[in-house]
């Protein structure tokens, strides 16, 4: 007669044989999820999610009523888009799409503002304003499907939209408090970052007139950010200059606001791609050894975003 283990009998009282690993998730991210992740502004990027502009930017009467600045032209729009995707795929970087917007929600292409990219997996965000609440749940679906793990949903009265969370480095991050994300959105954000091992956040006032950190700053390497002077406040630089970072000041207020000189996304460290038509800021930047790739988007930013506004990176190699 086949014997039976001790911990196979029921009657037999015995302790648990099969122990927790203690494996931490980062370590395991890989093996069965996928690689993913992000802990900087600059590593050298290698995952994105876009949203093509589709049906929802078409048949626009009224821009104001959407927050567009002007009624876009839905082909140029489109091909606008699919050369900043092809941009992306020039320099290695996978280019994943959300496929499905309502007919309502002409701003999902700013995916940005939709989920936040951590070391560990997404946050997927809560858009502030009602125009915009719901785009995220589609890119939950797309961060499923990919098997990108999320972290956290923020919930119950927070509200935290993407372009107001900036690395400045892997242990330091700055997180904008204002009417696009509330305090206690922040703080729900606060909580995954510091369980990461993220040792500093900052929070910084997003001033009146501006809607997210992006708006204002922008970091280029690990010694290099660039802010407009008139609305970073005296926190954020000084958090700057304590880390020995260089702060490039924008030149020219009309290319600010007008273009979003300041709306780019890092490549690589010291490689930016920015929207076309800010010579002075684009001049700026390459004096200051910086590579700059322009890419017209001039009918994407009548919807009052540009390429940083439209890019949620999924995949940063680590700094």
């Amino acid at each position: 007669m086949k014997m039976q283990s001790e911990w196979q009998d029921p009657m037999r009282a015995v302790g648990e044989r099969w122990f927790a690993d203690p494996t931490p998730f980062r370590e395991d991210m890989i093996k069965y999820w996928g690689d993913w992740g992000a802990n900087s502004e600059f590593g050298e990027l290698k995952a994105v999610l876009l949203r093509r502009p589709g049906p929802e930017i078409e048949g626009i009467t009224d821009p104001a009523k959407i927050r567009f600045r002007a009624i876009p032209d839905p082909d140029r729009a489109r091909e606008q888009h699919d050369r900043l995707a092809d941009v992306y795929r020039t320099h290695g970087v996978q280019v994943h799409y959300v496929e499905s917007m309502p007919p309502d929600k002409p701003n999902g292409m700013f995916c940005r503002d939709l989920c936040v990219m951590t070391p560990e997996g997404a946050i997927v965000c809560r858009p502030a304003l009602t125009i915009r609440r719901g785009e995220e749940r589609y890119v939950a679906e797309v961060l499923a499907r990919l098997g990108v793990p999320i972290v956290r949903t923020i919930n119950g009265c927070g509200t935290f939209e993407g372009a107001d969370l900036m690395w400045v480095n892997s242990t330091l991050v700055f997180l904008g408090l204002g009417n696009r994300s509330n305090l206690e959105g922040c703080r729900q954000v606060e909580r995954e970052l510091r369980a990461m091992g993220v040792e500093e956040v900052v929070y910084v006032q997003i001033p009146y007139g501006s809607a997210h950190l992006d708006g204002f700053m922008n970091i280029i390497d690990g010694r290099t950010a660039v802010c407009f002077p008139w609305q970073t406040p005296f926190v954020a630089v000084e958090a700057l200059r304590r880390r020995g970072f260089r702060i490039l000041e924008v030149p020219n207020v009309r290319e600010l606001r007008t273009n979003m000189s300041i709306n780019f996304v890092a490549l690589a460290p010291g490689v930016i791609v920015m929207a076309k038509g800010s010579p002075e800021a684009a001049r700026m930047y390459r004096e200051a050894g910086v590579e700059v790739i322009e890419v017209e988007v001039d009918e994407l930013m009548k919807g009052w975003g540009s390429i940083h506004c439209m890019t949620a990176p999924l995949k940063r190699e680590p700094v």
